[in-house]
């Protein structure tokens, strides 16, 4: 039994000394995120926020970006119960339980075996009369060396996706965060606009009495085709109303489902009370590789392809298991002292298998891994241009419409005075009526245009936070 158990013991140490031998030739090519140029992803033309520093607004966290309490309270009840964020929470419970499972693949596995064999044979009699019965019970195991790195390989790719997984959870909450705000001022600005038609109708109402009272007074140039156009122009400011009582409804309820509750009034402040940025800063190109979710999931798909590949070379070397033969155990002719050292019975066989006829198939499986590589390099370039041209637009088109601001301002002290002043040359006998009415129209619209610019400039702040990669954690 000593004898047997020395051999044992060699045959281990060997196989272990090979481990330790071979276990330098892992494949050792390590992992680098890909080299991008970003000096250029910015365009510089028409553009005074970037100057290169380091500055950028997504460093800053959300609860500092937004001021408005209302709007920071409904972005809290949305990371709470925002259902597309609760499946991203299960997709990286999913992606560590993967993780979990590369990993203990380093282990060996272990089983319990028992068995209880019973034989029968005939004497010399031709007569089954002899039985023999043999009682085992034990363990089994396998080992797979690691030798070439296969298997650590395959855990890094599983990791890299875990990291995905978080980018994901990132790029969703970022993404919410957004939109909360974007249609939350999208939201107040509805109410302004309501504001101002419903004080517009009330003007024009007054309007129409005033048409009234000329006419009957003989105004020459007032008769009853100017009450009834000034009615008209009422009148269809007023279907206007109704309308945008129809858009505050939906937009309310599309609130309501990104907040995970039941469509409803949304409780939120004044337009008037919002306050444009004054300078968005970008900071430098380089930082979207490390803060916006979307390139950092493209960065993580091409590291996991990545070392997938590396695993697949390392398929073509021979693979080493340690096994435990049968099993490891005791095995005796029946239960009475099973467990006594003479029935102890250990098996254990070490063996290296080198592939042959399926190197075929192992080629197939690099080259698709290799392809899948080049394929997750090409994506990422690609994400990382479109994340500089996203910027870019942004940025661009948030300039140009700040630089509408003091023309629009100019606009309705315009259009304000020229209601008036064609109002006085109406009862002048000066101006004709239709002067009237289009001073009137080009007011409101003024108006309304203003409200439309800051809402523009409001949502190209939220879009510009989110584009750099804001509002992440």
């Amino acid at each position: 039994m000593n004898k047997n158990k020395n051999i044992l013991l060699v045959i281990f140490a060997g196989i272990v000394f090979v481990f330790l031998g071979l276990s330098s030739c892992q494949v050792l090519n390590r992992y680098q995120t890909p080299e991008m140029d970003t000096s250029n992803l910015y365009r510089n033309d028409h553009r005074e926020n970037y100057s290169g520093d380091t500055a950028t607004i997504a460093d800053i966290p959300w609860r500092e970006y937004f001021t408005d309490a209302d709007l920071i309270g409904l972005i809290e009840e949305s990371l709470e119960h925002n259902a597309d964020l609760q499946v991203a929470v299960t997709t990286i419970r999913q992606a560590e339980a993967n993780l979990n499972m590369a990993r203990v693949s380093y282990f060996p596995t272990v089983a319990l075996t028992g068995q209880v064999t019973n034989t029968t044979t005939s004497d010399a009699d031709k007569t089954l009369g002899y039985n023999s019965q043999n009682v085992s019970l034990g363990i089994a195991a396998s080992w797979e060396l690691d030798i070439w790195g296969k298997l650590n390989r395959q855990s890094r790719s599983r990791y890299a996706l875990f990291l995905q997984s978080h980018s994901y959870r990132n790029l969703i909450q970022s993404s919410l965060i957004a939109n909360i705000a974007t249609s939350y001022y999208s939201l107040l600005a509805l109410d302004a606009q309501l504001g101002i038609t419903t004080e517009t109708v009330r003007l024009l109402e007054e309007n129409v009495e005033t048409m009234m009272a000329l006419k009957e007074a003989g105004m020459q140039n007032v008769n009853e085709a100017a009450v009834e156009q000034s009615r008209a122009l009422m009148l269809r400011t007023k279907l206007s109303i109704y309308d945008l009582e129809s858009a505050i409804h939906q937009m309310e309820n599309a609130i309501s489902v990104m907040l995970g509750r039941e469509p409803g009034t949304i409780e939120r402040s004044l337009f008037e009370a919002q306050t444009v940025p004054a300078k968005l800063s970008t900071g430098v190109p380089a930082q979207l590789l490390a803060r916006r979710p979307d390139v950092m999931q493209a960065e993580l798909d091409f590291r996991s392809a990545f070392e997938l590949t590396n695993a697949a070379q390392a398929s073509f070397y021979p693979s080493v298991t340690l096994n435990a033969g049968s099993m490891i155990g005791f095995v005796a002719p029946g239960f009475s002292n099973f467990f006594s050292s003479e029935n102890l019975l250990a098996n254990v066989i070490g063996g290296i298998t080198q592939p042959i006829f399926n190197r075929g198939q192992l080629k197939g499986n690099l080259k698709i891994a290799e392809a899948r590589q080049e394929a997750a390099l090409i994506t990422f370039e690609n994400t990382v241009l479109r994340a500089g041209q996203e910027v870019s637009d942004i940025l661009f088109s948030y300039e140009s419409s700040v630089r509408k601001n003091s023309i629009r301002q100019e606009q309705i002290d315009s259009s304000q005075k020229a209601v008036e002043y064609t109002k006085d040359l109406l009862v002048a006998g000066e101006a004709n009526y239709t002067e009237v009415l289009t001073a009137e129209q080009n007011y409101l619209s003024a108006q309304l245009g203003e409200v439309s610019d800051k809402l523009e400039q409001l949502q190209y702040s939220v879009n510009l936070y989110r584009a750099l990669g804001g509002g992440a954690e």
